[in-house]
């Protein structure tokens, strides 16, 4: 035999190791279906720890989005001579002020409106039944099963609020928690990228660094831009609510403002309420007239306020938010269903920057936006 028939089996009859039988589009495919399946099982594993740790992990991502959420006010104090540790404390106590000041108006609003409400569907199916015969029925149905869930809800709620004493301990328990994070977060926040450089080397550094500063101006992006919007749907739909009459309008308000977190569905039903309390308290005319309000609302949100107010890091698809929003409840119901959106607005920060083409990518020559762009809580450079 000579050389080179003993290098190659395939010239002497001898068949060749399996993979290369197979044909190329078979094996493709192959690595393909393995990465995916890879993909998933990670993700899967990441997903069940984090539910699993939820008493860590909720405080912690709730904490990093009350911080992208005060983040301006850090860079104000400090640029006017506070010292960190003070205009973090400042900082918390503004957050502080927020939620209590929310709540205080939500609760309110909701307890104060959900006779109403209740009540006002329970008309609503009613005349739906008559007017829709056996498919009325089965709304009707719905409508009294919701009514009575929520007036439910509420009753536990308040009986929690009274005599709950675990509940009422692990809330404040997760509240202190929160709080402590979002104060070493917005004071010490400016450290993490040297900690970051202490642990990887140069250049892995900066792409950790890079992936971090992005997910976390999503995140930033998300929170300011979604208050702000939802506070302007809420005021603009109670008003409209207010003019023509609808009872229980500030309860209906605080719905749209909470649902406005919710992507599409959040103001699905929250909207959709409105029309049926407006149908059940003045009939066709009335709830047409709601209709309007609030889909004019939601017009003028989606082609004037979503383009203005929200910045590019929280570009994502409409299909893409629905599915996350989807995912999300199934996961950790309401909770997951909130956070859903701005944890899928980091994960592309991440992967733009990890593919080289992220939002307003420096122009060639220009020194990386990792190593001039501060670290959560930082103070811009003077």
């Amino acid at each position: 035999m000579r050389a080179g028939e003993a290098e190659h089996p395939e010239s002497s009859g001898q068949p060749g190791r399996p993979a290369q039988v197979l044909p190329p589009g078979v094996r493709t495919a192959a690595a393909w279906s393995v990465a995916v399946i890879l993909f998933i099982a990670v993700g899967t594993l990441v997903v069940y720890a984090l539910v699993a740790l939820r008493a860590a992990t909720v405080p912690l991502l709730l904490a990093l989005l009350g911080t992208a959420l005060l983040y301006p006010v850090m860079p104000w104090l400090v640029g006017r001579g506070v010292r960190r540790g003070l205009a973090a404390a400042l900082t918390c106590a503004v957050l502080v002020a927020m939620v209590f000041a929310v709540l205080a108006v939500l609760t309110n609003s909701l307890v104060h409106s959900a006779p109403q409400i209740a009540s006002s569907l329970q008309e609503a199916g009613r005349q739906i039944a008559s007017r829709l015969g056996p498919l009325g029925d089965k709304i009707k149905y719905a409508l009294s099963q919701s009514a009575g869930s929520g007036s439910s809800l509420v009753s536990s709620l308040a009986d929690g609020v009274l005599s709950g004493l675990g509940f009422a301990t692990q809330v404040a328990t997760g509240g202190v928690l929160v709080l402590a994070l979002v104060f070493f977060f917005l004071r010490d926040g400016h450290r993490s990228g040297d900690l970051v450089r202490s642990v990887l080397p140069g250049e892995r550094a900066e792409t950790v660094i890079a992936c971090g500063q992005r997910a976390f101006d999503a995140m930033a992006g998300f929170m300011r831009g979604t208050s702000l919007i939802a506070l302007i749907d809420a005021t603009c739909i109670g008003v409209g609510l207010l003019i023509l009459g609808v009872p229980g309008a500030a309860g209906l308000a605080a719905l749209v403002f909470l649902g406005a977190f919710v992507p599409f569905i959040g103001a699905f039903l929250s909207g959709t309420v409105a029309v049926l309390v407006a149908l059940a308290d003045g009939g066709p005319g009335k709830a047409l007239w709601t209709l309007g309000v609030v889909l004019a609302v939601q017009m003028v949100e989606g082609n004037i306020l979503q383009p203005v107010i929200q910045s590019r890091t929280v570009e994502l698809h409409p299909a893409t938010i629905m599915i996350a929003v989807v995912a999300g409840a199934g996961v950790a119901g309401i909770l997951g269903a909130l956070l859903a959106v701005p944890l899928s607005a980091a994960v592309l920060g991440v992967v733009s920057v990890l593919r080289g083409r992220g939002f307003g990518e420096p122009p060639p020559g220009a020194p990386p936006r990792s190593a001039a762009a501060p670290a959560p809580g930082a103070a811009p450079a003077e």
